[in-house]
């Protein structure tokens, strides 16, 4: 681990990667493309490592929120398509189109103001339309109609396809699902689209709803072996596989006795004579006070954490005396135990997306395939 000098790592299982997106391949049929979503820094996961994985495994296209994501992707080497879905300003258009970048329409206003900015070449876009999320998008066919024809008739402009997003897709009630899918359908006869990219479904949708997904999807959460939502669980198609582990190693070990109290504030006292272990992570990495009196993995034992969680480290009850360097799991595997994302996700009463994307870039990632670590990355180290 010489590419960092810290006893705390995320793992990330790139092999996980791939078995998800070629489960979902299988899942939804060859016709189908896929988008992969890598966003956030690929969900707290690695942007370029997991877009690279992906489109080994079969994804046609990338997606990402903003123009920033896009570029850092294409200076990382990555020539695939991909979607910015988020909002753009117009006068950076001349940007997107420098990196061969797709952008988001999601109003005839925005396309004129950016006709100004375009002085050579066209833009890519898809339409984005608002069938119920109630933020980025056209909501009415007139509009849309008026979107289609303004490309039409401009040489800056060329539209490759049109999508939305579903608010309630991971929900056991599909009421709402359902009048957003027909809102969905009923705005595309505004325009011509059969030989566009339609494509409304995330990996909710997707894993649900197999009939209603147009010619792609949007794969996001479930590329990174994450359930949608709880309630989906009991109803998957096939078993997702956690990419993402989170790692350290006891830093210092020490026995005190009772009454003796732990970090700030001295909120916790001992019950009797204790060894105590300090892990070098705390909130700054993304570990939250809020996981005060959570547990970790130490060898055969999930082991309470004690006391308030500081800034870079964090305490943790030991079921013995153990020597320092001893591996501690936080969230990932270790002899048969697990503490998956779902868990912490809610001990901080939240949804797993959260989990990973909360884990700062301060905590070096390491890649895994086929069991063996092809990179190291310390965002933190030039």
């Amino acid at each position: 681990m010489s590419d960092f000098y810290r006893d705390t790592w995320v793992e990330v299982n790139l092999d996980a990667i791939t078995d998800n997106v070629l489960s979902m391949k299988k899942h939804i049929g060859e016709q189908i493309d896929i988008i992969a979503v890598v966003k956030a820094n690929g969900y707290g996961h690695g942007a370029v490592q997991v877009a690279k994985t992906a489109l080994d495994a079969g994804a046609s296209m990338l997606a990402v929120a903003f123009l920033d994501e896009a570029i850092a992707l294409r200076k990382a080497g990555i020539n695939a398509p991909i979607l910015v879905m988020g909002a753009t300003r117009p006068s950076d258009v001349e940007v997107a189109i420098q990196f061969n970048i797709t952008l988001t329409v999601f109003s005839i206003d925005w396309l004129m103001e950016a006709d100004q900015f375009i002085s050579s070449d066209k833009v890519h876009f898809h339409i984005k339309v608002d069938t119920g999320m109630g933020r980025l998008g056209v909501r009415e066919k007139d509009e849309l109609i008026r979107i289609y024809s303004y490309q039409e008739n401009s040489a800056h402009f060329e539209i490759d396809g049109i999508f939305t997003h579903f608010a309630t897709a991971d929900e056991i009630d599909s009421l709402y699902f359902v009048e957003q899918y027909e809102k969905f359908e009923e705005l595309l006869t505004a325009i011509p689209h059969q030989q566009l990219l339609v494509h409304c479904a995330n990996s909710a949708a997707a894993l649900k709803y197999e009939r209603k997904l147009y010619n792609a999807i949007r794969l996001g959460i479930s590329m990174y072996g994450l359930t949608p939502s709880i309630e989906m669980k009991k109803e998957l198609p096939f078993e997702l596989k956690e990419a993402f582990s989170l790692q350290s190693k006891l830093v210092h070990v020490k026995r005190i006795r009772k009454g003796e109290k732990v970090s700030y504030g001295a909120t916790y006292e001992a019950k009797e004579d204790e060894w105590i272990g300090t892990l070098p992570i705390g909130y700054a990495d993304g570990w939250i006070r809020r996981l005060k009196d959570f547990e970790v993995l130490v060898g055969d034992t999930r082991a309470p954490l004690v006391g308030r969680i500081c800034m870079d480290q964090c305490m943790v009850k030991l079921p013995a005396h153990l020597p320092v360097g001893t591996k501690v799991t936080l969230i990932g595997e270790q002899n048969g135990h697990v503490i998956s994302i779902d868990d912490v996700a809610k001990r901080l009463d939240t949804i797993n997306y959260e989990v990973p994307c909360m884990i700062t870039l301060r905590v070096p990632r390491i890649f895994l395939k086929n069991m063996r670590i092809i990179e190291r990355v310390n965002s933190i180290l030039p």
